[in-house]
């Protein structure tokens, strides 16, 4: 039976662009999974909240699928760590909406731990069951981030409360169950294997040669590349110190292109953050091997990771990575920090190679290794395509959420809920097991 579907998602809009400080990969996550999730006869609404005046409250993005603008404090961009004082505005405004009879819905599934307080709101008010899919923990950003981080000091007691009310806690990999059974209390019963995914349609190997011909790329120069947010979590400091490590140590000259951004630039004004990056690129003698792009639609993506010899992230933490999966799915090998979600979907001499965070000088042992085996970097490419359209893409994620969707439904309405599946790392599962 198709079901009438609420996803919560106050900071993260699928109508995004991408690459800036608050939009990244759950803005993709709950995109893609709406429009999967109309596609198998679901009627899904997207509660996001208004940051323009110019936006209508109503905009029909797909089949089955709508995005609402919710009037939740100025209209205008605010940083996420500010949001917290207008979601009492966002559950009021939900509230409405329901009582109005303009929807009404079997499961609303939260995306982040503001989104989960709405979502709360809405079970004590109607009865409406919840899951909820945090994308990130305030315990877990505290203990990497100390005195920067900028979230107020409530969030992890907030995070507590929503993990002993949802009906079932979307976990992204084995790493973020586990935190939440640690930092948070979660019960294993609770939590289910949800993973993030990619498109298909967007991302499939292309020619290499192709590729660079449209970037303007050498063919014979070795490429690298980083696509993400231009945060200083991301680690892409250590991929600049690795890059002089390379020319230094291994006598390897290779470019570096870094995606991402507040623009289509490398407008410093716009991204601090690149004007950062830039002076440690001087300051190593690399500036004129690294290339800042700016920032990229999801549909011009494709030729930068199938021009790139190998796709590197190096994040202090993260809960799960959309970006490794995509590369991966364009045949590109991947080296990440073997942290959160990358050391999942990352394979370490599989399908691409795993590090430790901050540390340039294994990245740069890794880098030469590629570089230098163009033999293994095929191989591994091969191996990334069967993994990611194994188990990443967003229709088999959608199809895990609406499995989660289905039992907590049945559960609320008294039946007994479904048994997990059994084993995390098989392609159709979604169990905790790996919390034993």
């Amino acid at each position: 039976m198709n079901k009438r579907i609420a996803l919560i998602s106050e900071h993260a809009s699928p109508l995004a662009i991408l690459g800036g400080c608050d939009c990244g990969g759950q803005n993709v996550y709950v995109g893609q999974l709406a429009l999967r999730l109309g596609e198998m006869g679901h009627t899904v609404d997207v509660f996001t909240r208004r940051d323009d005046m110019t936006l209508p409250e109503i905009v029909v993005w797909g089949l089955g699928v709508r995005i609402i603008h919710v009037p939740a404090g100025p209209a205008r961009p605010v940083r996420k760590e500010g949001l917290l004082p207008y979601m009492e505005d966002f559950a009021r405004y939900m509230h409405s909406w329901i009582r109005q009879g303009r929807g009404f819905y079997d499961v609303v599934h939260a995306n982040f731990f503001m989104s989960g307080l709405v979502a709360r709101r809405l079970k004590e008010e109607f009865g409406i069951p919840f899951v909820v899919t945090f994308h990130a923990l305030g315990a877990v950003r505290q203990l990497h981030q100390g005195a920067c981080d900028e979230f107020p000091k409530d969030r992890n007691l907030i995070e507590s409360e929503i993990v002993a009310d949802a009906d079932a806690i979307l976990a992204e990999c084995p790493q973020d169950a586990k935190d939440l059974g640690t930092f948070y209390g979660a019960l294993p019963q609770k939590l289910r294997l949800v993973p993030c995914g990619f498109d298909p349609e967007q991302f499939s190997p292309m020619d290499n040669a192709a590729a660079r011909k449209v970037l303007g790329i050498a063919q014979d120069e070795p490429l690298l590349l980083h696509i993400g947010r231009m945060v200083p979590r991301k680690g892409v400091a250590t991929v600049i110190e690795a890059l002089a490590r390379l020319r230094d140590q291994y006598n390897v000259v290779a470019r570096l292109l870094i995606v991402g951004g507040e623009s289509d630039n490398d407008d410093i004004s716009r991204t601090p953050e690149i004007g950062r990056l830039k002076a440690l690129a001087d300051v190593h003698g690399v500036s004129d091997k690294v290339t800042f792009v700016g920032r990229r639609r999801p549909n011009q993506l494709r030729q930068y990771y199938s021009a790139a010899d190998l796709f590197i992230t190096t994040p202090w933490y993260e809960p799960f990575g959309i970006t490794p999966i995509e590369a991966m799915a364009c045949g590109t090998p991947v080296l990440g920090s073997a942290v959160g979600g990358i050391k999942y979907t990352v394979q370490h001499k599989i399908t691409g190679y795993l590090v430790p965070p901050r540390n340039p000088a294994a990245v740069a042992l890794y880098m030469n290794h590629a570089i230098r085996n163009p033999g293994e970097r095929r191989l591994l490419a091969e191996r990334s395509l069967v993994r990611a359209n194994s188990m990443f893409t967003w229709k088999r994620v959608a199809e895990l959420a609406d499995g989660v969707y289905r039992d907590v439904i049945a559960h609320v309405a008294g039946d007994r809920m479904a048994s997990p599946a059994v084993c995390a790392g098989d392609a159709t599962d979604t169990s905790m097991s790996f919390l034993s």
